[in-house]
């Protein structure tokens, strides 16, 4: 078990704690500690909870990996990107459980999940990136075209609009806002509920809707081999 994931089952769901103290940034090791608790959830359980520490659920990207050089930074958006593909087509349910800030590539983490459920408070979720001189690649383009209220799409990548928890849910990156104490019982709750559906159903039909986006996103991940280069 990594120090910055912990998971423990709750009768047939996987909670997985995503927790390093500090902002909940995307590294390496957590993208490993995540596909490695992915792996276990497929095995043990019927859907699996993400959830963030309180105030952070993930504010995207390592930035001492990402300002590292740019074959540094491509090499750790595309295992983001394979993490929020592998999510995005996973057979079991994956309820997020937005527990504060969600920006970058915390925030397609959310658009990842099935089902989003965020605590109300003063947070921010979007995607920053044009306001800190990045392009957004085209995987996140895919996640939020497919995932957000087409109204809202364009301030959301272009104009790196933030909102906060209410905000969000008219966006589109959550699909409920609850008080912070209810998160993690709420976010588990629905994934018990969830995972109730039988699997082959779910996973299949899940699939068949997303195929479009799935096929598209697996395509761009050969430009990620030159993105970011000026």
């Amino acid at each position: 078990m990594s120090d910055l994931l912990e998971t423990t089952l709750h009768d047939r769901v996987a909670l997985l704690r995503f927790d390093d103290g500090k902002a909940n940034a995307i590294s390496h090791e957590s993208l490993a500690a995540l596909n490695e608790a992915l792996d276990r959830a497929d095995k043990e359980a019927d859907a699996a909870v993400l959830l963030g520490r309180p105030g952070r659920f993930s504010a995207g990207f390592d930035l001492s990996v990402m300002t590292e050089g740019p074959e540094a930074a491509r090499q750790l958006v595309a295992g983001g990107a394979q993490l929020a593909l592998r999510m995005a087509e996973a057979p079991i349910p994956i309820v997020a459980a937005c527990s504060g800030h969600a920006l970058a590539m915390g925030a397609l983490l959310l658009l990842s999940a099935d089902l989003r459920i965020g605590a109300r408070g003063p947070f921010k979720l979007g995607l920053n990136e044009v306001a800190i001189k990045m392009t957004l690649p085209d995987f996140a383009i895919e996640l939020a075209r497919e995932r957000l209220s087409r109204r809202h799409l364009g301030p959301a990548t272009v104009l790196a609009e933030i909102v906060d928890p209410d905000g969000a849910t008219d966006v589109g990156w959550l699909d409920r806002v609850v008080e912070p104490e209810a998160l993690e019982a709420t976010a588990l709750e629905e994934a018990a509920r969830l995972g109730e559906l039988p699997r082959r159903a779910f996973s299949e039909t899940k699939r068949a809707l997303r195929a479009d986006m799935l096929a598209r996103i697996r395509a761009s991940l050969e430009g990620l081999a030159t993105w970011g280069a000026s």
